[in-house]
């Protein structure tokens, strides 16, 4: 029996400066729809928007590129936003009666978003809490006082920026009712304040709306209401015309007198509506795509897309989109200071309902381009040509749908499973619930053509087996219909039709392998045949008998199949090199082959499964000339069962350099260099508890890696990625990254699996997250942080895509003039990606003159630094005079005379001027 031993390395300052220039840890940025949105808010002069989340999460966006991200430190509902027009600021109410201010900051040239300031309106003596809960909010046009209409029916006014309560300008309902008839009084209060509205013409005065249907025109220099507008019915809104001689009430809805866009927020989507093109089409958003317009199955990613691929998906979708308004989003503030990505790359998602969603994941914002629906060749309960959009001449309103989020599926069988795409031949495998294998070929107009199905016997007339799941999706007969994309030629379905598990397409030979939790297949699409079926499924197997596998078995049974697999594949192989067949003959010829000092390299295909077992097969791959004569043949070359029986997760086949075999078509289209031939090919294998490496092709143990020395640590994606040096382009490695269970990631060099980097990523109980995520080749990945969001991570110093942008804007009304050409360091809890709570509530104001040293001496230091400041608070509350400052430097003539010649050098970093 081999034995490994690993020895610790001594320190090597050469190579952590390495790893240093190739590794750094980064959530980068967010995609897709919000989670539990709450809350909408419009800047009409910076053109930007805020939604605010459940979770207390604020996501500003602009142009696209151009966006903010904040997270309140407490988790509590954003309630309302609205904006300080033009000045970049922000005032949130939560659900618990908070008021929160967020401003747009600029360090280095682009801007951040931070929370500066927060307010919580005292309550009344005597009074239960809700008498002052906020209900509405109004920002005067100066954007120097917001009025606060509360349930107790009072109005408070609040001072900006510093959010200082203005007690003598309270307005409390005591003294509204004491100017209104006795008739309408009656004994009953006025409800809360619904409806805020100041007068457009004279800005001392507003409207103020009560639920039992008062409005009053309040003049808050003469403390009095001119006049008061009686209703009876409940107030729902009131809006005030520009001209300032009438307003409207709305008891019902309410509604604007010439709109050019309807903004719709729901809890899964943002619809916008363009309502000055006839029919009201609506508007392609750039960015909050709702990700999950049908439940996210699985997610695929391809990078260094080639241009004529991707220009002729973006075309395909641009049919599909013929129905959407042409007017440019308006939303577009801000300007994206992030360079144009290097490369072009793909996001696929799967869904539920059947579909394949393609977005364009090369920068910040996740766009969407194509969208494939797979349950057009099946037979389902629903006819999927019905318009959704029908509706009767005389119905009014004639309501329509809108928008995409469509959460219920018409069949369960129909979820996409696995993806492959090829981006050099444009084939495109799509595998689902019900073991349905779609060959799709990339065709630039619409066809009417016939579906060729096949089906593969997974079990080989296995005895004893009953399959009680469900059935087999039933293919349409005749010729179907596609529009120009991803066009259907090839169905292979697999029995029984469980789920797909795997797949992996080799488009230069024309193969397509998959496997369900009962064995594999391997499958010629261009000769339209099967070439090999393979059951995995173990006699004492009962469990899989009824359906999908399980590893709830006791530890004794287990061992006991294992020696009785291992001991019964030894015997049979001897078995079969004993016979006179054709194909004994072959694999007694290499193994011979095998056991010579020369090295032979040729097609395989290897397959794990979900009990540790590993087969080789070699394959005989004829020529492109001869594809049509000749059919690929597999020949089972090695067997292994890993001893831990721990499943595999991932197999990849080394050079002779230790770098990844290249894609389909990279080396005879002279896209890649051409591996190594002539040294020893290696195998590596990822089970769930460790790696494995193995050379070629004596299958011997060359070198492992045991990942759960820790207790609990399980191996849940792999995936081999190139790392380019921050410094030097020329200067790349291939390594194994890797993600736990527990939701942090490894990455380990390779053939060596030495480990380089650890970084924690995932939160362990985000179970739906570790399962989602999916890595890109060049060191980035993603993983679902909700069901509507992606979550952008990157592993590399170089590669990494964040949103750099910068909103410009004026502040004329600050106590100190702070405009957007002011340098000030972000706090620590700075908002652009992953936000960073604070402890303090406020920040002092910096005066004009010691703005620029401050930004100096406060800014932060990395998070992983052992300087790291996150936790440390600035005592601010107490005022330091110039007495005390003079007492401590011990002369009072001494002190002015270096205060005055060297400030700019030595100004203490404690020392803030209110």
């Amino acid at each position: 029996m081999m034995k490994f031993r690993f020895r610790r390395q001594g320190h090597d300052p050469q190579r952590e400066k390495v790893k240093q220039e190739l590794f750094a840890f980064n959530k980068t940025v967010e995609h897709g729809f919000p989670n539990q949105p709450s809350s909408l808010a419009f800047d009409p002069v910076l053109r930007i928007m805020a939604i605010g989340a459940k979770s207390g999460a604020v996501k500003i966006y602009g142009a696209p590129g151009v966006e903010f991200t904040g997270l309140h430190k407490e988790t509590a509902t954003v309630t309302q936003m609205h904006f300080l027009p033009g000045q970049g600021r922000l005032l949130t109410l939560l659900d618990d009666n908070t008021i929160y201010l967020w401003e747009l900051h600029q360090k280095d040239g682009c801007s951040y978003l931070e929370e500066t300031r927060s307010f919580l309106l005292p309550g009344r003596p005597g009074s239960p809490p809700s008498v002052t809960r906020v209900t509405v909010i109004l920002v005067a046009s100066a954007c120097d006082v917001v009025a606060l209409g509360t349930e107790g029916g009072g109005v408070y006014f609040v001072q900006i920026p510093s959010l200082k309560l203005l007690e003598d300008q309270t307005l409390l309902q005591d003294e509204i009712l004491q100017s209104l008839p006795d008739e309408y009084r009656c004994g009953k209060t006025l409800g809360p304040v619904e409806s805020l509205q100041q007068h457009p013409q004279q800005p001392s005065k507003m409207l103020i709306g009560y639920s039992r249907g008062l409005v009053t025109l309040w003049d808050r220099e003469s403390r009095k209401g001119e006049h008061h507008f009686l209703g009876n019915q409940q107030l729902e809104s009131l809006y005030c015309e520009s001209n300032g001689s009438s307003f409207i009430t709305s008891h019902s809805d309410g509604g604007y007198d010439n709109p050019t866009a309807l903004v719709v927020l729901v809890e899964e989507e943002l619809v916008v509506i363009d309502l000055q093109t006839p029919g009201w089409p609506t508007i392609p958003s750039p960015y909050l795509a709702p990700l999950h317009s049908s439940a996210i199955t699985c997610a695929y990613h391809i990078s260094n897309v080639t241009l004529k691929l991707w220009e002729r998906i973006i075309l395909a979708g641009e049919q599909q989109n013929l129905h959407f308004s042409s007017v440019s989003w308006p939303i577009d503030g801000g300007k994206s200071l992030s360079e144009e990505p290097s490369q072009r790359g793909l996001l696929l998602t799967g869904h539920e309902d059947g579909t394949v969603r393609f977005w364009d994941a090369s920068g910040v914002a996740l766009r969407p381009i194509y969208k494939l629906s797979t349950a057009g060749i099946f037979q389902t309960d629903c006819d999927h040509n019905e318009s959704l959009n029908q509706s009767g001449d005389e119905d009014w309103p004639p309501f329509r749908k809108v928008g995409c989020f469509d959460p219920y599926s018409d069949d369960p069988r129909l979820g996409i499973q696995k993806i492959a795409l090829c981006k050099y031949s444009s084939k495109l495998v799509v595998a689902g619930t019900a073991g349905q294998v779609l060959v799709m070929d990339l065709n630039d107009d619409k066809s009417d053509h016939l579906v060729s199905v096949a089906t593969v016997d997974l079990l080989q007339d296995r005895e004893g087996f009953t399959w009680k799941g469900h059935d087999r999706l039933t293919p349409r007969n005749g010729s179907l219909f596609f529009p120009s994309g991803f066009q259907t030629t090839m169905l292979v379905q697999c029995m029984p039709p469980a789920a797909v598990t795997a797949v992996s397409l080799h488009s230069e030979w024309n193969l397509v392998a998959f496997g369900t939790s009962h064995g594999f297949g391997l499958f010629d699409y261009h000769r339209r045949s099967p070439v090999l079926a393979r059951c995995t499924l173990h006699p004492n197997d009962s469990l899989a008998m009824e359906g999908p596998l399980s590893r709830v078995k006791s530890l004794k049974k287990s061992l006991r199949q294992s020696f009785r697999r291992i001991r019964k594949s030894r015997v049979s192989g001897k078995k079969r090199l004993n016979t006179a067949s054709p194909n004994s003959r072959l694999q007694e010829a290499n193994a011979h082959l095998a056991d010579q000092p020369a090295v032979h390299h040729g097609p395989t295909l290897w397959a794990g499964t979900n009990s540790g077992s590993v087969f080789a097969y070699a394959l005989e791959v004829p020529s492109r000339e001869k594809f049509s004569d000749r059919s690929t043949e597999a020949i089972l070359g090695k067997e292994i069962q890993l001893m831990h029986r721990a499943p595999v997760v991932s197999i990849a086949v080394l050079d002779g350099r230790g770098n990844p075999l290249p894609e389909p078509f990279e080396v005879s289209r002279d896209l890649a260099k051409a591996p190594d031939m002539q040294g020893t090919h290696s195998v590596l294998i990822a089970s769930e508890e460790q790696f494995k490496v193995f050379t070629l092709p004596k299958v011997s143990a060359k070198t492992k890696f045991k990942l759960t020395a820790h207790e609990g640590c399980r191996v849940r994606k792999v995936a081999l990625a190139s790392f380019t040096s921050l410094a030097s382009e020329d200067y790349s490695e291939n390594c194994l990254t890797c993600l736990t269970n527990l939701g942090d990631i490894h990455v380990f060099s390779v053939p060596g699996l030495r480990p380089q980097v650890r970084y924690d990523c995932i939160r362990k109980e985000d179970i739906s997250g570790i399962a989602s995520c999916v890595f890109t080749k060049y060191g980035q990945g993603f993983y679902l942080i909700s069901p509507s969001e992606f979550e952008r991570f990157s592993l590399s110093a170089k590669n990494i895509t964040e949103p750099l942008c910068l909103v410009e804007f004026d502040r004329p009304h600050d106590p100190v003039h702070l405009s957007n050409k002011e340098t000030l360091s972000p706090k620590n809890n700075q908002a652009n990606g992953t936000h960073i709570p604070r402890e303090c509530d406020s920040i002092p104001l910096v005066s004009e003159a010691n703005s620029y040293e401050h930004s100096n001496t406060l800014s932060p230091s990395p998070l992983d630094s052992p300087i790291n400041s996150t936790d440390t608070t600035l005592d601010t509350t107490g005022d330091i005079t110039v007495e005390d400052v003079r007492d401590m430097l011990g002369s009072n003539e001494e002190s002015e005379k270096n205060m005055k010649n060297s400030a700019d050098e030595t100004r203490p970093p404690e020392i803030l001027i209110k």
